[in-house]
């Protein structure tokens, strides 16, 4: 499996499963498919299997929205 950046995700590049912003590309052997860090992780045992390439900038979450990003406020 080949784990080299290709074209930076972005906004406009939506999770196939719930439509939030993507930020994992798996290319398959026919297609590709988009997820958000959520469904990515839920599913990664699966595709890791499938995938000719993983492309995973879910790193740029802690850049883009902080650490408690997404945390309750009390």
């Amino acid at each position: 499996m080949n784990m080299t950046t290709t074209t930076p995700l972005t906004v406009a590049d939506r999770c196939d499963r719930c439509g939030a912003q993507a930020y994992v590309r798996v290319t398959l052997p026919v297609g590709e498919l988009l997820f958000c860090a959520h469904h990515s992780r839920e599913h990664a045992a699966k595709y890791s299997e499938i995938a000719v390439e993983i492309q995973d900038e879910t790193d740029r979450l802690l850049e883009e929205h902080g650490a408690g990003a997404g945390a309750a406020q009390h």
